[in-house]
């Protein structure tokens, strides 16, 4: 285990302590609400049966929408503590979903060819190759397989609405692919007087998710930049809505794994 691997470690930890967004299983879901959450366009298509691996995407939030579906699910996480929402979920709907602690950087310990899909949730930016994780997930997925990731935006990573400075949220970071980036959390992350790491995330180019997925295999069904939160121009600068409307935070990646 590397230096990466243990200060991510310790800031999930420490998340979970804190109750944060991303740490809360789904508890009141329907087969209707569950795939509202993960397939809203309908690209999935039949979930029963298929085999799915939710990628450093721990928490019970994921997994659960696609056991509720009847799919296979898999859950590879390096957070002991996020795993374990995920068992807390199955217990809750009375559904396998299997876990493993392990780093998405590392799938040696599963069998190729063995998933239909994997879905990962933000994360491929808390390390700083993701050509590294591209190839992981290209040796377990299955011709015709899915494969989503949602990620940073790579031009405006490591802004926050704290860096408004009363005419707009400055670009002031190399664009660098790999440079290590480090910022303050939102608000509506968690609710917590308790010290918990800062996030520690890595810039990755457009450039390089396009061509890393291009090279092991991959067709780029589709790319949003649109936001899970809520975006307002008109509301006060310096706050998420604002922020968010103008430096859209993320982007959310659809590919079919079809290799030459």
């Amino acid at each position: 285990m590397d230096e990466i691997a243990r200060y991510n470690i310790a800031r999930w930890k420490a998340l979970a302590q804190a109750n944060a967004l991303f740490t809360r299983p789904y508890l009141n879901l329907d087969a209707a609400s569950a795939r509202a959450r993960i397939d809203p366009d309908g690209w999935l298509g039949e979930l029963s049966g298929k085999a799915v691996l939710c990628l450093a995407g721990g928490g019970g939030q994921q997994s659960a929408c696609f056991a509720l579906l009847s799919a296979t699910v898999t859950v590879v996480d390096l957070s002991e503590e996020q795993l374990e929402k995920d068992r807390q979920a199955a217990a809750h709907y009375r559904v396998n979903i299997q876990t493993h602690q392990g780093d998405m950087r590392d799938l040696s310990f599963l069998q190729a060819n063995a998933f239909d899909i994997v879905w990962q949730p933000y994360s491929i930016n808390f390390v700083p190759d993701a050509r590294q994780v591209f190839a992981q997930v290209a040796r377990v997925m299955r011709r015709e397989g899915v494969y989503s990731f949602n990620c940073a935006n790579p031009f405006v990573s490591g802004l926050t609405e704290r860096d408004w400075n009363g005419e707009g949220y400055p670009l002031k970071q190399p664009y660098q692919d790999g440079m290590a980036i480090m910022y303050s959390d939102s608000s509506w992350v968690y609710q917590s007087g308790e010290a918990i790491p800062q996030p520690r995330e890595y810039r990755h180019t457009l450039s390089t998710l396009v061509s890393g997925l291009i090279e092991q295999g991959f067709v780029i069904r589709h790319l949003s930049d649109s936001t899970d939160f809520s975006s307002d121009p008109n509301a006060a600068p310096g706050t998420w809505e604002h922020f968010a409307s103008i430096a859209p935070p993320w982007l959310t990646f659809w590919a079919i794994y079809r290799p030459t």
